[in-house]
């Protein structure tokens, strides 16, 4: 199964409150289902000391709620946890000891997937309804949409760049940018009511008669027009997946970076739920060093890492084929294309305050035509704090 974008962040947005109202609540502890595995090469037990441990400060479980199933680009969730914890094949769960840089400390992680064992719910929408879940997965835009429904601060970037793209056959089209595309006829395929293409579409960078919203995630239209039709994607999967596994193609593939067409959207950075922001800040404040370290050294070594997550999609086997090369590439594409990077500065997972105002001034507007509203006021310091980074942890 090839990936598809994660929640449209229009999709949900008139409906995020009844979701919630309607939402199953809180889970039973994931390592009492009768589906839990744990692997047979457990980790030895680690120490703790003073300076890693996080008992006095945070709950005894930190709970992760990703966007979709488990894949390199939730890297710095699978880094943080031990190898050799347990699988909830049933809730789609992994539980571990929580690890700074081989240290246990104290408390354990886990990671839940997102996507199908949501039911495509967002991070977000599934942090409101479960108040067990610590940080969640928040894109920016979806941020700024639910900033008065449902509002969070996002607490580290773990990417500094978007891995979201449009792909294409270099053999049918030579484009250079996005723009590019635009000067043709070419159709867009995209995942509906996805903001960036209102953003491609209303600044005159594509043509609103070339892009089509029908996508569905699956490869076949772009297979049978013979690499004629662009695609949505993301460049830590598609470029990989169309060489390797899609058997009617199995050739490269080009992208083009939404980002770098002017929309400067953090994905998928760790938010808190804005009301517990302040319940949760002795927990942020020694934590998120831990991330950002655990971060930085993934991009050093993915190896344990990845070694989780390949592990964890064939446990939970949802048709979500995820194998170590892919994985592998993933987390080379994550470096390679500056996905995982610092910056402009000497820290990883700090938020740019003009990137944040930037996406405020392009996506404020689209909303208020699809009739979203938005917190009135919003500013970009009510969306994001880098309070928690410690300086100078970085690649």
């Amino acid at each position: 199964m090839i990936r598809s974008s994660r929640i449209p962040a229009l999709l949900i947005a008139l409906g995020a409150t009844a979701l919630v109202a309607a939402g199953c609540g809180s889970d039973d502890d994931s390592n009492s289902s009768s589906s839990a595995t744990t692997t047979a090469a457990a980790a030895p037990a680690a120490s703790t000391d003073g300076a890693t441990s996080l008992k006095d400060v945070c709950p005894s479980t930190v709970v992760i709620q990703t966007d979709w199933n488990p894949e390199s680009d939730h890297s710095e969730a699978y880094a943080i946890a031990a190898p050799g914890g347990t699988y909830d094949k049933g809730k789609k769960r992994y539980t571990a000891p929580l690890m700074a840089q081989g240290k246990d400390t104290g408390v354990k992680v886990e990671i839940r997937a997102g996507g199908p064992a949501t039911g495509f719910q967002s991070p977000t929408q599934q942090m409101y309804v479960d108040k067990s879940i610590m940080l969640g997965y928040v894109n920016t835009d979806e941020s700024i949409q639910n900033s008065k429904k449902l509002p969070t601060v996002s607490v580290m970037a773990p990417r500094e760049h978007w891995a979201q793209v449009l792909i294409f056959d270099p053999k049918s089209h030579d484009f250079k940018t996005i723009a590019d595309i635009g000067k043709t006829d070419t159709k867009v395929l995209y995942f509906k009511s996805n903001v960036y293409m209102d953003y491609l579409t209303g600044s005159g960078i594509l043509k609103k008669s070339q892009v089509d919203s029908s996508y569905d995630g699956k490869p076949a239209r772009f297979v049978s027009s013979g690499g004629k039709l662009v695609q949505q994607g993301f460049i830590t999967a598609e470029p990989w997946q169309y060489e390797h596994q899609v058997k009617p193609w199995m050739k490269p593939v080009s992208t083009l970076s939404i980002e770098q067409s002017g929309y400067p959207n953090y994905g998928e950075t760790l938010a808190v739920r804005k009301g517990d922001l302040a319940k949760d800040t002795p927990c942020l404040k020694k934590l998120i060093p831990i991330v950002q370290q655990a971060q930085v050294d993934y991009a050093k070594d993915p190896a344990t890492a990845n070694g989780i997550i390949v592990k964890a999609a064939e446990e939970y086997n949802n048709g979500w084929v995820y194998p170590a090369a892919l994985a592998d590439y993933a987390a080379k594409a994550q470096v390679d294309n500056k996905i995982i990077n610092n910056g402009d500065d000497d820290t990883l997972g700090d938020i740019d305050e003009a990137k944040v105002a930037k996406m405020l001034s392009i996506v404020s507007p689209i909303y208020a035509k699809n009739h979203i509203t938005v917190a009135a006021g919003l500013k970009p310091a009510d969306l994001f704090t880098n309070a928690f980074i410690k300086q100078g942890i970085g690649l």
